[in-house]
Formats: structure tokens, C-alpha cells, sequence
């Protein structure tokens, strides 16, 4: 099982707080462009993908995620892009809930999946998983096991279990690699990996799960020079190969999206994680 999910932000977003709205508007848009190609591609391959919306870019291109939302599944990224892990419960709610209730009012349609920015719920925000439940979110792409220190054989849907409450969970791939996890699925970790290790590793699972963000494809993002030498590495590195790269992968393996995924398992099936 191969599922494709996309990650709409802008090619600046990779900073985690995007409250400072007057720092942005210097910077030029690209959204239209980086939508425009991966759109392209899914329908040039005829592949399905999620798309996981952050609201801060649904409330400023509205058309985007009405085109987005004709042919594809839609689900929320949170309003503002910030780290569950800076939030308290109430932030959180805040910050999922005005998301969905915009993209909902955009495309007439119900929202019930929903990723975390930089897969931020961890061990001490369990209560996200309630949150997510009181909200209607019923299937959440979030999950790192190393975060909750949690052992599986191997990774592949579940259910998380947490106060009572369960929800669906297409976790992040990684491998074990000197004893720590390593996530290789997308973002900068699916720039850095050479196409060859990437291929075996996605042959080795029976699950694997892509994560690629507009800006992960555009080769032609302007630099921005304030930012730390880590967060250059991190968000620069490897796009000159990256969209060549994600074009071999679309035709190497046939991808869906998680609407489809959800189908096709019998979750009766499925471990179920309890967190406490």
C-alpha cells in the first residue's frame, strides 16, 4: 500500500510560527506555481494524493484549495503551521478548528483528516488525540512511534487509543539506523537520501507513506539568508534533483490517498496503540 500526501504551504513556511504576518509580505508568492506543477503530475500519472492544507494559506488563496478540492481529498494542516508542542489545549483547538471550519466553508466538504506541523504530538500532548476526536477528525497522519516511545515490528496503520477515545492512524515511515529512528519519506529527508536507498527501503514495507511540500519541488525558491545554517541545510538542500526524483517515484509506484486507503483496510484488523 503506497498513499501520496501533500503538504500545502508556502515556500517560506518552513518557519513554525507564522503569526509575524508584516515578515511575510516581502516575500514573493510561489503557492500558484508549486500547486500548479504537483497538480500537473498527479494528472499527467492519474494518481490520487491528500492534500494537507495549512489554513493560513486557504484564508489568502482561496482558489487554490477550491481547485484542489474538485478532483482531490483535503485535510487540515492546522490554521498557522505552529508545533503542537508549543500549544496548550485550548491554542490547539483554536488552531484546528478555524482551519477546518475554512476549508469546510471553502470546498462543502467534510474535513476528517489532519497532520500535525512537523508531527508534533507527542508524549506529553496525548490530549491532542481528544481534541482531534471533539472536532470530527477521525483520521490523523502524525504519528512517529519513537516519539511516544513506543515499540512496533513494523509500521503500518492502527488505531490510536487514548481516554477511550480511538482514531485512525497512517503513521510517518523511518528506520531504525543506529538505534534511532530515522523518518526517509519525504520533506528534506526524501531530498537527502539518494533515489537508490529510498527504493529500498520503500521495497522492503508493505506501507509506505510519502510526504512532499510544494516548496520540496521548486528548485527556483528564493534564499533566505537570515536563517541558520542548520535550517539552510535543511530546507535547501537536495532541490535541484528533488523534482526529478518525486517524478521517478509517482511512476515507479502507483500511489492513493488515504479516502482510499481508509477503504480498502479491515480495521478490525489493525493493532491498536493505547497511549497513556
Amino acid at each position: 500500500m503506497n498513499i501520496l500526501t501533500i503538504d500545502v504551504e508556502e515556500w517560506f513556511q518552513f518557519f513554525e510560527d507564522l503569526d509575524y504576518g508584516e515578515k511575510y509580505k516581502n516575500y514573493e508568492v510561489r503557492i500558484y506555481e508549486n500547486v500548479d506543477r504537483i497538480l500537473g503530475l498527479l494528472e499527467e500519472n492519474d494518481i490520487k494524493a491528500t492534500f494537507f492544507v495549512v489554513g493560513w494559506v486557504a484564508k489568502r488563496y482561496p482558489d487554490i484549495v477550491k481547485r484542489i478540492a474538485k478532483d482531490y481529498e483535503i485535510g487540515s494542516h492546522s490554521m498557522s503551521h505552529k508545533l503542537v508542542s508549543s500549544l496548550n489545549r485550548n491554542e490547539f483547538y483554536n488552531e484546528v478548528n478555524s482551519s477546518v471550519s475554512l476549508i469546510e466553508d471553502l470546498t462543502s466538504k467534510k474535513v476528517r483528516a489532519f497532520r500535525a506541523p512537523g508531527f508534533s504530538i507527542g508524549k506529553n500532548e496525548l490530549w491532542a488525540f481528544e481534541v482531534l476526536n471533539d472536532l470530527g477528525i477521525s483520521i490523523d497522519s502524525s504519528f512517529l512511534p519513537y516519539n511516544f516511545r513506543v515499540n512496533i515490528s513494523k509500521t503500518y496503520p492502527c488505531l490510536i487509543e487514548y481516554k477511550g477515545i480511538k482514531i485512525k492512524e497512517f503513521p510517518i515511515n523511518y528506520k531504525r539506523v543506529l538505534s534511532k529512528g530515522v523518518i526517509y519519506s519525504g520533506g528534506g529527508y526524501f531530498r537527502f537520501f539518494p533515489y537508490k536507498l529510498l527504493n529500498s527501503w520503500i521495497k522492503d514495507s508493505d506501507y509506505f507513506l510519502a510526504y512532499i511540500h510544494p516548496r520540496d519541488l521548486d528548485s527556483k525558491q528564493p534564499l533566505i539568508k537570515e536563517i541558520s545554517f542548520n535550517q539552510k541545510f535543511r530546507s535547501y538542500y537536495g532541490l535541484r534533483f528533488s523534482n526529478s526524483k518525486f517524478q521517478k517515484l509517482i511512476k515507479d509506484y502507483k500511489f492513493i490517498d488515504i479516502d482510499s486507503a481508509d477503504m480498502q483496510i479491515d480495521w478490525g484488523k489493525v493493532d491498536i496503540i493505547k497511549l497513556n
